[in-house]
């Protein structure tokens, strides 16, 4: 499973229309994306895993993430030998928590103690009857005791919506060994109001999650920042321009200590495929 370069986050692999995701897989892997990320607000999450792996045959597949409110352990785990027995060691297990807005309003009070919670779901990958070993999982993981897990009980972390500077501080809080596998959004204009346009509205989505907003608080972003979703924080947290901006805020997560960048393409349809973008950046960036 190798884990270096570029991958690519999508959430049209995950949704898209069946067909379009087998052959956009497919493209990704011939371009040299390392790893494709998918995410798991709902439905079953593992056979849209096993499509990607069977469209496929080099690239990793990870989840990003699978979220453990929605998921029995014990099921994950089996679950997970098959597909590694199918097609081999490609699938990356990214689990997270969510967030507690989003889990109450599917049913009230269920978002509790969140680390205890990661805890639970891991020790139940590791008491299974087919285990889903430490180094082929990661965690999602923003703020430090989350991270403190990912160090010791995963093959690493994978945060989501981040700066370089917090790739920086995750690399030393977890040393040299530990995998950092961050996010990085971007948008591929150089109108600065085409930019914003697109992305000013999904990020304010984010930012009015719990753990979005503490994290950059922690980065020194202010409430104000977070609120107005300002130039300085739209600009941190999003790389916008052409594919040489965008380089280089993935070089920038590199030169931190990140050892995987994956990049998800906002554009004005954030439903459709950007395959159109993903082409320009492989042929720029890899």
């Amino acid at each position: 499973m190798d884990l270096s370069g570029i991958g690519v986050w999508s959430q049209q692999l995950r949704y898209g229309d069946p067909a379009e995701v087998t052959d956009a897989a497919a493209e990704l892997e011939d371009l040299g994306y390392r790893a494709l990320w998918i995410p798991d607000v709902g439905g079953p999450v593992l056979d849209a895993v096993g499509a990607l792996l069977t469209a496929t045959s080099r690239v990793t597949i990870a989840t990003g993430i699978l979220n453990l409110w929605m998921h029995d352990p014990v099921d994950v785990a089996a679950g997970f030998a098959a597909l590694t027995a199918a097609h081999g060691d490609r699938f990356l297990m990214g689990i997270g928590v969510s967030h507690a807005p989003l889990i109450d309003a599917a049913e009230a009070g269920r978002y509790r103690r969140p680390l205890a919670a990661m805890s639970a779901f891991l020790d139940g990958l590791d008491k299974a009857d087919t285990p889903v070993p430490a180094q082929d999982r990661v965690l999602a993981a923003l703020g430090p005791k989350m991270l403190e897990l990912a160090g010791s009980r995963a093959r690493g972390a994978h945060p989501y919506l981040v700066t370089p500077e917090h790739t920086r501080q995750v690399r030393e809080r977890l040393g040299a060994g530990p995998l950092v596998l961050p996010e990085q959004t971007v948008i591929l204009t150089t109108d600065a109001d085409e930019a914003h346009t697109v992305g000013r509205g999904w990020l304010a989505g984010y930012l009015g999650l719990p753990n979005y907003a503490n994290n950059v608080r922690r980065l020194g972003f202010t409430d104000e920042d977070i609120t107005s979703v300002s130039d300085r924080l739209f600009d941190a947290l999003i790389a916008w321009g052409d594919e040489e901006a965008v380089g280089r805020r993935v070089a920038e997560h590199h030169a931190a200590g990140a050892d995987h960048v994956c990049i998800q393409v906002l554009t004005a349809d954030q439903q459709a495929f950007p395959r159109e973008q993903w082409r320009r950046l492989a042929a720029a960036l890899l």
